[in-house]
């Protein structure tokens, strides 16, 4: 984290938690929910609004976690804002270099295959050392080529089962 975020966490440890006003998509994306985006659906029904400014999503990325229980947040200062995710709390990108698959998440962060999964939609989930996530859509082609080449050997598992079986929540809500 943040050096800054750290400095917060620590002159306020008391500011409540907000859930709700975030989401990772499955492509990678962070959306804003303000009131109006709640009131107007779910997510990932409603999404909200997208952020582009790439300073604020760097931002959240270096300051993305998971708590005990598996749920995701972003440590904004002081206040500790919980994700909604639409997946899984990582989206790998894929892509070849020196003949070898390389995989690194949506935050920019490299990460090495233990696992792969397909599940029943045809979507491609990775174990790695960062943890569990889903393959972004346009790399699927990339990551075909290492299921080819054998660095990689899918099994199969029903997308319903990930968050418990790899301790992840992708609804956060007070309390949890």
């Amino acid at each position: 984290m943040d050096d800054i975020v750290l400095a917060a966490l620590k002159k306020w440890p008391n500011v409540p938690h907000c859930h709700g006003w975030l989401a990772l998509d499955a492509r990678g994306d962070w959306y804003l929910r303000d009131e109006a985006a709640q009131h107007a659906g779910p997510f990932p029904r409603i999404k909200g609004s997208r952020i582009e400014h790439t300073k604020l999503r760097d931002f959240i990325a270096r300051n993305y976690a998971a708590d005990a229980a598996g749920c995701w947040y972003f440590q904004n200062g002081p206040q500790r804002v919980y994700v909604q995710l639409e997946v899984a709390p990582w989206v790998w990108r894929v892509h070849w270099h020196d003949g070898q698959a390389r995989v690194s998440s949506h935050t920019g962060q490299p990460a090495t295959v233990q696992h792969s999964w397909l599940d029943e939609q045809g979507r491609l989930f990775l174990a790695t050392t960062l943890g569990f996530g889903l393959v972004h859509s346009a790399d699927m082609g990339d990551a075909v080529q290492a299921i080819e080449a054998g660095h990689w050997s899918p099994g199969d598992m029903a997308s319903r089962d990930a968050p418990a079986r790899f301790g992840f929540v992708l609804d956060p809500q007070p309390g949890s």
